[in-house]
């Protein structure tokens, strides 16, 4: 390693070092109590949750001392390696993006905290581009899609018959023939710590103890969790120089969770309830922007058929971090909002013949916007090509040709399609 990379690599760990006591989702969930308190009173008083309830659950780092060290790591990268420096840029807007993430925290249970929320991961009401329709009239769309198709009996929802400990060992199973059995690559296990029926870590899944799963949801996790997630954070870990890949500001959460859902749509493991469950979360913090509290949103997801406890569960992801009358934490929206942007990205990448870039999603926790640095930084060696990659993007020849008809296809009008075939269909 030369004495550039060598610089590189010390301001990348200096990163990686300052961001590790960050806990985004442990720092705005709601406890067990206030979920318990809420159901036993029937569902029919908001939770009781304020600024001083998070003002008693203090976020385990001197929040002061970190925003001066992420300063501190931005002026030293310009110092060392000037200001136009590709690398030095993608470093410096991460400590940028880590000192917002701190003054969000922060901000637990006051408006500022929706409003950073919306600056880091979007608002349902952004545009994809100029003139273009936003997230919150996707999630209309796509739920006037999955209405029409609500009432066949062939796509109904397989019974969830599968225990966490039987996901737990399918998941094991197939990921160790995907990362390595006699490594330990990446482990699977059962958890009672957390609200989601799964989570992703460096290099493990937990698995809700009391979730029960479909074959559906477990092949979906897989792909999700295990070949994106997981898949994406080790080869983070792999880089030898840029070892900031490993870890992913909000920017980075947005890119990364619309591979999962493109990975889903394309390794044909996703489903009409699954997305149904992306879109109400859209439509519910698109609620919340327009002036909805946690009981109106609630009863949206009551409306949907959910019971108490999980209307409750869906409600609170929406408010996590906020109150029940405060603005939405915004996160949610990085699943379909990223599946666009990462979908349109490939789409363009094989219509300008420049495949290469395409796996380079998968290089560790990359933003769409650094993707063009990227393939420089491979050039030089700075950036190692991704070691785990799906099957689907390690052979392009299918994507690539389903995205050429894909290209044309954007050209046709739906609308005179729906007209010319009203007698056939």
């Amino acid at each position: 390693m030369d004495e550039y990379q060598q610089t590189i690599r010390a301001l990348s760990d200096r990163i990686v070092v300052a961001q590790t006591p960050i806990r985004v989702l442990d720092a705005v969930k709601w406890d067990d109590n206030i979920r318990q308190a809420f159901i036993n009173g029937k569902g029919k008083e908001p939770p009781a949750v304020d600024r001083a309830y998070y003002q008693s659950r203090p976020l385990g780092f001197d929040s002061s001392a970190l925003k001066a060290e992420f300063q501190s790591i931005e002026r030293d990268i310009t110092r060392q390696l000037g200001q136009f420096n590709p690398v030095g840029q993608i470093m410096r807007r991460m400590c940028r993006e880590y000192r917002m993430v701190v003054r969000m925290l922060e901000a637990r249970g006051t408006e500022d905290f929706g409003l950073i929320s919306q600056e880091l991961y979007g608002a349902a009401s952004d545009a994809f581009h100029a003139g273009d329709p936003t997230l919150a009239d996707l999630g209309l769309m796509l739920s006037d899609y999955l209405n029409n198709i609500d009432g066949r009996g062939d796509l109904k929802d397989e019974p969830k018959n599968l225990t966490a400990k039987q996901a737990v060992d399918i998941l094991q199973r197939r990921l160790n023939t995907v990362f390595g059995e006699a490594e330990g690559t990446i482990r699977v296990f059962e958890s009672d710590g957390i609200v989601a029926d799964a989570a992703a870590g460096a290099d493990y899944i937990k698995v809700r103890a009391d979730a029960m799963f479909n074959s559906r949801d477990v092949r979906a996790l897989e792909v999700h969790e295990g070949l994106v997630h997981v898949g994406t954070t080790l080869n983070g870990l792999n880089q030898p120089i840029c070892t900031f890949l490993a870890k992913g500001p909000p920017s980075s959460t947005v890119t990364q969770e619309g591979l999962a859902i493109l990975m889903e749509v394309i390794a044909f493991a996703s489903y009409p309830s699954r997305l149904r469950k992306l879109t109400n979360r859209t439509r519910a913090i698109h609620m919340v922007e327009q002036g909805a509290d946690f009981m109106q949103v609630y009863e949206f997801f009551r409306g949907q058929g959910f019971e108490i406890g999980q209307s409750y569960s869906n409600a609170s992801r929406v408010f996590r971090g906020s109150v029940p009358n405060g603005l939405p934490f915004t996160k949610d929206l990085s699943y379909l909002k990223g599946f666009i942007m990462v979908y349109n990205y490939i789409q363009l990448a094989v219509k300008k013949g420049k495949l290469e870039q395409i796996p380079l999603l998968f290089c560790g926790k990359t933003t769409l916007e650094d993707m063009r640095t990227l393939r420089q930084l491979v050039e030089e060696g700075l950036v190692e090509p991704p070691k785990y990659l799906p099957e689907q993007f390690r052979d392009l020849n299918a994507l690539s040709a389903w995205m050429c008809f894909s290209n044309f296809l954007n050209h046709l009008s739906l609308d005179r399609i729906e007209a010319d075939y009203a007698n056939i269909l």
